[in-house]
């Protein structure tokens, strides 16, 4: 997600689940991921993204496509796009962010310390004893980012957090400058060192599901609807740059013209400590996708969704927003004469951290209600509200 944005007055639409049709457990409400799935998944969260550098985790979406479209490919701005069904006179264009915050190495001391500056949302604080990966021509290089011993910091000091990145500094061992020019380049970017983590009931924390949780829902639609009849154009596009400006989603819904716009993408959980519902509205892990309403959202697509969440049993969650949602939704409304846009939500803790926290469950939702309202579709439909 690219920014933090008010969401008022929560509320909660529910329905239960039928049972799995695709063998991903007995007797479990909703649909969980299975090991295929996971793999996939697993890998893509394991690739460097940050924004402007999202080639190696779209090469992972782009080969997922492949297993069920060959209509894949790759624009100048490196937006992967998986259609299906193309001459669909009516066109829907889903949208997942493959791109993630990061750093990026500004500048090499003469002691061999790198300086940097984020790419994207990073919360600085947090970085201070994070160790981190390079990602250089010649393959990741370890460092840490250094931090004052607590025995020589003032009580001001120790009481207060660093707030700019230029304060911070990266060490990946270097004698000099010299020695870390042979390994670094100015413009190398850098992530957090962590990964994928399994917590208890299906909960899984990682760096980085914003959002390439939502690149891998996209591509999973098309999993669904591999082999269905469809009535519409259906593009599933793994966007780029949406950390630093919804940039890959402007350019792609130009190039696909949709007449409907989803943005899959995370969303704010507030089943954690220091979350207030009356600010952001209320969302819990492993109760559903979220759904949205105010002017960002088609009212009819809304409503749309809304039904064949009920019809199929798949539980959803409400949160209203009352602006331009910051995410690829946005971009998407507003392309070109108008599209009538949406947007899907996985409830996230933590997030803009390295540990943020989704519910696996809740992202195979989201993948099956995409599909659902795909295949409900005739084709004729209208979206003037």
């Amino acid at each position: 997600m690219n920014d933090h944005v008010l969401l008022l007055h929560p509320r909660k639409v529910s329905h239960t689940m039928d049972k799995s049709s695709f063998g991903f457990g007995k007797k479990m409400k909703g649909l969980i991921m299975n090991d295929a799935q996971k793999k996939v998944l697993k890998e893509l969260l394991s690739q460097p993204t940050p924004s402007g550098y999202e080639q190696p985790g779209q090469k992972i979406i782009s080969k997922y496509m492949k297993q069920f479209t060959k209509d894949v490919t790759t624009d100048v701005h490196g937006n992967v796009h998986g259609v299906m069904n193309r001459k669909g006179k009516l066109r829907i264009m889903l949208a997942g962010h493959c791109d993630e915050i990061g750093l990026m190495i500004m500048h090499i001391d003469e002691k061999g310390f790198l300086y940097f500056q984020p790419v994207g949302g990073v919360n600085i604080p947090l970085l201070q004893g994070e160790r981190v990966l390079i990602h250089t021509k010649k393959g990741p290089i370890s460092g840490v980012i250094g931090v004052k011993p607590i025995h020589f910091m003032s009580p001001k000091e120790r009481e207060s957090s660093i707030g700019k990145a230029h304060e911070l500094w990266l060490d990946i061992g270097a004698k000099d400058k010299k020695d870390a020019e042979k390994v670094v380049e100015l413009g190398d970017v850098a992530t957090i060192d962590t990964g994928w983590i399994e917590l208890r009931n299906g909960n899984i924390a990682c760096r980085a599901f914003d959002d390439r949780i939502g690149a891998f829902i996209i591509a999973d639609v098309l999993r669904h609807l591999n082999g269905k009849k469809l009535n519409v154009a259906v593009h599933a596009v793994s966007t780029v740059q949406e950390e630093i400006g919804l940039r890959g989603a402007h350019t792609a819904a130009f190039s696909v013209d949709p007449h409907v716009g989803i943005a899959v993408d995370v969303g704010f959980a507030t089943d954690q400590p220091g979350m207030d519902p009356k600010q952001c509205g209320e969302a819990k892990l492993g109760e559903g996708p979220i759904l949205h309403r105010g002017p960002n959202m088609n009212p009819v697509v809304t409503e749309m969704l809304q039904k064949v969440a009920k019809k199929k049993k798949i539980d959803v969650q409400m949160q209203p927003i009352a602006r331009g949602s910051g995410t690829d939704a946005n971009a998407i409304q507003l392309t070109r004469a108008g599209v009538a846009a949406n947007l899907i939500s996985v409830p996230t803790r933590y997030m803009h951290s390295p540990v943020e926290t989704i519910a696996l469950k809740d992202a195979e939702d989201t993948s099956k209600l995409i599909a659902e309202m795909i295949l409900s579709m005739k084709g004729d439909e209208v979206f003037i509200p």
